[in-house]
């Protein structure tokens, strides 16, 4: 089964041809980094006037490099939630126009799901049960996996997400953006030790599973002189400060996550969204004994069409799809959380 999918939640307009669920035929994605670094942020009325501007000519490029036509394609897909609702509206709209014309089977996608089934298009691909992992500027959700459309969201962020504590780190201290690309190559240059931020004990009750990057956030920007270690050099240098914040981030999700695999007693942990790509997280992640942790590659990490493509195969498969009459929404709400 040959699926198109279409991913526009943010700012990457993508585009993706997928066949069975697991062979990426074609993968476009257009950034739109730079138009909004002036602003260090995603500006939405922005994303959406690109999404527009560029969804035709994207679709149009991985049809072309699947070396497939519109009349090749079985089934469509788009993210329809979460996200920014005007962005999520151009690829779907789009999606939906081109599932009539062709007659062909719809799907508005998770994008959540998605992110989670990435991994699955590798050649070795994880077997469910896993727990998953996703890290990203706007999600950071630690759950159990069963199968491509079956979650439990064990715990999450009771504020703000790894992703966005990274780019207003950077953001403060002049790193680029985006923010988790530019903290990580200075991280590589700098000294880990130099400061020992705090890290939230959220650890007991019905919090065992969330993080927190609020207090971390706040320290690093607003109290930094507080944390650094004794005997340290006084100059200040952005290296030393990305690398001792990135340590302590990733810190934070490996006491959740950890908790998460000792009590389900999965060993399996697969990890999404664009902080996947961190060089520290994964390094980290290798080094957990008796845990195997699986990574999409790196071009599969942020926002891909190929996600959404191959999570639609699966629903296709089953003789699932979506009315037309289907909308974008900004929230995820039919996910339930559970504690042990």
């Amino acid at each position: 089964m040959i699926v198109l999918g279409i991913e526009t939640s943010c700012d990457e307009c993508a585009a993706a041809v997928v066949e069975d669920g697991r062979r990426i035929l074609s993968n476009v994605v257009a950034t739109q980094i730079p138009f909004h670094r002036e602003y260090s942020g995603v500006v939405p009325e922005l994303a959406s006037r690109k999404h527009t501007e560029w969804i035709y000519g994207v679709v149009e490029e991985a049809l072309l490099r699947a070396e497939k036509t519109p009349g090749n394609i079985d089934g469509i897909a788009a993210t329809a939630l979460p996200g920014l609702m005007g962005s999520l509206l151009v690829g779907l709209t789009f999606a939906k126009a081109f599932a009539w014309a062709r007659r062909i089977p719809f799907l508005a996608c998770n994008h959540i799901l998605a992110h989670l089934y990435a991994a699955r298009l590798c050649e070795n691909g994880p077997a469910y049960p896993y727990i998953g992992l996703l890290v990203s500027g706007g999600h950071t959700i630690i759950c159990r996996v069963d199968d491509f459309d079956t979650v439990e969201v064990l715990g999450t962020t009771i504020d703000d997400a790894v992703g966005e504590a990274f780019d207003k780190v950077a953001k403060y201290y002049g790193l680029g953006y985006p923010g988790g690309v530019h903290i990580d190559k200075a991280a590589g240059r700098g000294d880990d030790g130099v400061f020992a931020f705090p890290v939230p004990k959220l650890h007991k009750g019905e919090h065992r599973y969330d993080v927190s990057y609020s207090g971390l956030k706040t320290a690093v920007v607003n109290q930094l002189e507080q944390f650094r270690k004794k005997g340290t050099p006084g100059d200040l240098n952005t290296c030393d400060i990305a690398a001792s914040f990135q340590k302590t981030a990733v810190e934070i999700l490996l006491g959740a996550l950890l908790r998460a695999c000792g009590d389900t007693g999965i060993k399996t942990v697969v990890s999404g969204g664009g902080v996947a790509a961190n060089s520290y997280l994964r390094s980290r992640l290798a080094r957990c004994d008796g845990l195997t942790c699986i990574f999409p590659p790196l071009d599969l990490c942020g926002d891909n069409g190929a996600m959404v493509a191959g999570l639609a195969c699966q629903y296709f498969l089953r003789g699932d799809s979506s009315p037309l009459s289907t909308t974008a929404s900004a929230r995820v709400k039919e996910f339930k959380r559970r504690y042990p």
